[in-house]
């Protein structure tokens, strides 16, 4: 889409599973600040016209708060979207870009917020100028806030739906018996949870065998904590399997 180079994070999860995850860079990161700005511009303007009416009254404090108003709503915007949105803005969002922990870890609040206290700092002089050299100048393109917060911003490229019978390729799925089971297993699993089980299966054949097969481990032992079938219809099983019974039943609505 950008002209830009790419650039990735490996990152290893503490069960050995490794992935990468592509860095957004500073163009399409600045791209998806200007969204932002728009934003904060169009939110500000209501604020600036409530402030113009109290110059009748006091032009000093109306400036003052004016000035406080707008600090204000370019950090909270930052803050509050990022924390809500799981690391996104509205700029970030329609760029598909999200802010993660630079080890792949959870996303904290503090974090959020040091990244964006630390916005002004990234741009001095004026325009991100400071943050867009540190951007394109450090090998994970972080800006100084980035850096102090221990985040790093990548891109969440779309990705195509998948053929379900191709993927899942069943011809029999014993959990399908089990009505009540079915419905109680889709009414507890996320739509976050959800998806990660379809693209762990997508995703399968580039790991190596212990990854694959701790992976769909944990996958499974976490969906039997969920909602567990009899055993009689999951000991012949093995962990893929059972995820892809999983998957079956959730992306699939005939039973």
């Amino acid at each position: 889409m950008l002209n830009e180079k790419i650039n990735k994070q490996i990152i290893q999860t503490p069960e050995g599973i490794t992935f990468s995850l592509v860095l957004a860079g500073p163009v399409v990161r600045g791209l998806a600040w200007m969204i932002d700005l728009i934003g904060i511009t169009v939110v500000t303007g209501f604020t600036n016209k409530i402030a113009g009416s109290l110059k009748v009254i006091d032009p000093d404090f109306a400036q003052a708060l004016a000035m406080l108003s707008y600090f204000a709503i370019s950090i909270g915007y930052g803050i509050l979207l990022e924390w809500r949105w799981q690391g996104q803005t509205l700029g970030k969002r329609l760029m598909r870009l999200r802010v993660m922990d630079a080890h792949g870890l959870k996303l904290q609040f503090g974090q959020v917020v040091i990244r964006n206290l630390l916005r002004f700092v990234d741009m001095l002089p004026a325009f991100y100028l400071l943050g867009g050299i540190t951007c394109l100048l450090h090998r994970h393109s972080q800006r100084l806030g980035d850096i102090a917060a221990n985040t790093i911003v990548v891109r969440t490229p779309k990705i195509a739906q998948p053929d379900l019978d191709q993927l899942l390729s069943l011809q029999y799925n014993s959990f399908r018996e089990h009505t009540h089971l079915v419905a109680r297993l889709r009414q507890k699993i996320s739509p976050e949870e959800a998806s990660l089980i379809l693209q762990a299966l997508m995703r399968r054949d580039l790991l190596d065998d212990k990854a694959r097969t701790e992976l769909f481990h944990h996958i499974a032992s976490h969906c039997q904590s969920l909602t567990p079938f009899p055993p009689e219809t999951t000991h012949t099983l093995s962990d893929e399997q059972y995820v892809r019974n999983v998957a079956d039943v959730l992306f699939r609505s005939q039973l």
